[in-house]
């Protein structure tokens, strides 16, 4: 797979603006040109207004949308994001965005993944019962740089999504405060109305090029990175084995040529503070 072929093109798999931090990329790194998909719907695999469920991890989904798009867009390529937004894996009580990147070539079936979790987000929603609470959590947001959303509480029903302005925020708040007594207001997560995530999307491209400019030492396959690692580094007092890496594993997605590195950080034991029996 030749990526450095400027006949070849990229379609990028997006409604939101993504382009914006992956064209430019992909053209400086492999002299790649990119068309942006506009026959294919990404909301209808999810949507984080809550219209549309996503059914599918992160990865399937960014898969699904690069496939499918390229079911009516033919193109030698496609990449596709998808993000989502909860408790962050190593820490339940701090907020995390985890954004996915996809990179699909469907001459070989070859999928290559990369991704980037960050608790530098502004994802938040809030019952607001009067305009200075919605004021206050506008400004927490970022608002008007980042976009807002505003539903009914009872049915989620969405009012409004995508305001970034005050005089529309304003209005929109005074002309359904009249019919209900609160209002949810949540931040727009979609990219093009949060340069926050748009942020960490950039960094996500980031590591996709790199992992995509790793090869394969045999078959020369891009995407040849640490895909597992193995713990056991033993204690230098007790020779024990402990939580930290004794090896990284490197598999090829194409051929399956493994290959592994011992002693990745460059140290055969671990020092005794690490170690749950001589520092329990």
């Amino acid at each position: 797979m030749n990526l450095y072929d400027k006949n070849r093109k990229l379609l990028i798999v997006t409604k939101h603006g993504k382009e914006e931090v992956i064209q430019s990329p992909f053209f400086n790194e492999f002299g790649l040109q990119s068309i942006v998909s506009t026959k294919f719907d990404t909301d209808t695999l999810g949507t984080f207004s809550g219209e549309k469920e996503r059914i599918q991890s992160a990865n399937e989904t960014a898969l699904q949308k690069c496939k499918k798009a390229l079911e009516v867009e033919p193109n030698d390529f496609a990449v596709s994001s998808e993000g989502s937004f909860g408790p962050h894996p190593s820490n339940p009580f701090i907020v995390a965005n985890e954004e996915v990147l996809c990179f699909y070539e469907p001459k070989n079936n070859l999928e290559i993944f990369a991704k980037e979790i960050t608790t530098e987000t502004n994802y938040n929603s809030a019952l607001v019962k009067n305009w200075n609470e919605l004021y206050v959590f506008a400004q927490k947001a970022l608002f008007p740089s980042h976009g807002l959303i505003l539903k009914e509480p009872s049915s989620l029903h969405i009012i409004a999504k995508g305001i970034n302005n005050w005089e529309d925020l304003e209005l929109i708040y005074n002309t359904n405060n009249k019919k209900i007594d609160s209002l949810i207001v949540e931040t727009d997560m979609r990219a093009h109305l949060n340069p926050t995530r748009m942020k960490q999307i950039s960094k996500c491209v980031s590591k996709l090029i790199d992992t995509l400019k790793s090869c394969c030492p045999k078959c020369n396959t891009p995407g040849f990175v640490i895909n597992n690692y193995e713990e056991g580094l033993p204690c230098r007092l007790c020779e024990r084995s402990t939580r930290s890496i004794l090896k990284t594993i490197c598999k090829c997605n194409y051929c399956n040529y493994v290959e592994e590195n011992l002693y990745p950080r460059g140290k055969e034991f671990e020092d005794p503070m690490y170690c749950e029996y001589c520092n329990p």
